[in-house]
């Protein structure tokens, strides 16, 4: 049987950072995350790396999260120009295009 893999949209990421598992509240929910992605549970795209560098922090530096996303979580963004990927995403468009 095939172990499940999550896929993390930006808002997971960007909304953790602003809110209840900040950095330097939560240091654990990063960790957790890194722990996971190392061991192949979750990983993100290279859509929502790019979104993530845009933060932007005091006098326009990289943000904690985009440098954290950099630093730590880098080999977890999965590209999205395989062509696998393209052909999935077609599968998935033409079945909810094909549904009431």
């Amino acid at each position: 049987m095939d172990r499940a893999v999550y896929v993390l949209d930006a808002n997971v990421f960007i909304e953790a950072a602003r809110r209840y598992y900040a950095f330097d509240i939560a240091p654990k929910f990063w960790d957790i995350l890194l722990q996971h992605s190392s061991n192949g549970v979750i990983e993100s795209i290279d859509r929502v790396k790019k979104e993530l560098e845009r933060g932007k922090g005091k006098e326009g530096e990289e943000d904690e999260l985009a440098r954290w996303a950099n630093v730590n979580f880098s080999r977890a963004f999965c590209s999205t120009d395989e062509e696998c990927v393209i052909e999935s995403y077609r599968r998935v468009m033409s079945w909810v295009q094909n549904r009431p």
